[in-house]
């Protein structure tokens, strides 16, 4: 079996009296893309928020690349080289591509910005993702289209050689043709090695570059199965009733007793 790059065993949060995460076990391998899909209310984003070191666990191990680790922020997971894009993209307007790129993260010579540096780690980012789509990465972002943006903001996050990137609802609000060139560039990610997270409400793009669903169900994972063991009606089941057929932590609550 391949090893997880990134490993979530047993965690717990709580804000208050309300218990939000019971024993979520997570995983993500490299070269394939894990789904988490669950109802809203179901635990992701705080499972995420977790992942992206934002709140801390009340208990749980979180481990990478095999090896325990300690995380106390976002700049403990970017140092493991763990990225996520938001669903607000987080990208500013008033800047072009490679201003937006390198946003906080600016490449300097003791002249100042090292701009021919930005522009061509830029231009090859873009290219090694077979981004065809952006005609120049001086244009402002401002101008982009929905699709454009997302593969901007998809871009800056594996410009750091990152591991494991997760990609929270990113063809939420595309056309056809956008949510196309955005798929494409998630399967992409994963060709080359990568741990692709896809948080997706979904299903059709799910099934189409998932490897691997997990289901969340009112805090707990109601099930973590191989995308081509898995029917779209299925899915909707373990996220709405936490159980389908065989599947489902209904099924194994029974089987225990």
């Amino acid at each position: 079996m391949v090893e997880p790059l990134l490993q979530l065993s047993g965690v717990n949060k709580s804000f208050g009296v309300v218990h939000v995460l019971h024993d979520v076990d997570f995983a993500v391998y490299p070269g394939q893309v894990t789904a988490l899909v669950g109802d809203n209310g179901a635990g992701k984003s705080t499972l995420v928020k977790i992942i992206a070191g934002i709140y801390g666990r009340d208990s749980g191990d979180y481990r990478f690349e095999g090896k325990a680790v300690d995380v106390h922020g976002p700049r403990d997971v970017a140092g493991l080289g763990v990225e996520v894009v938001y669903q607000d993209l987080a990208l500013c307007d008033n800047l072009d591509i490679v201003e937006n790129m390198f946003l906080g993260r600016e490449e300097t010579t003791r002249f100042g910005l090292d701009e021919v540096s930005m522009e061509t780690r830029a231009r090859e980012t873009l290219a090694s993702l077979s981004v065809r789509t952006v005609k120049s990465v001086r244009q402002s972002v401002a101008s982009l289209s929905g699709g454009q943006r997302q593969t901007v903001a998809i871009a800056k996050a594996v410009l750091w050689n990152s591991k494991v990137v997760l990609l929270d609802e990113p063809t939420a609000a595309l056309g056809v043709a956008q949510t196309r060139q955005v798929l494409d560039l998630v399967r992409r990610l994963a060709d080359r090695g990568l741990g692709v997270v896809l948080i997706s409400h979904n299903m059709g793009d799910v099934l189409e570059v998932a490897d691997r669903i997990t289901a969340l169900y009112l805090g707990r994972v109601a099930a973590d199965v191989a995308a081509k063991d898995v029917t779209h009606g299925q899915i909707v089941e373990l996220i709405t009733a936490g159980r389908s057929g065989d599947l489902g932590i209904a099924d194994s609550a029974t089987a225990a007793v």
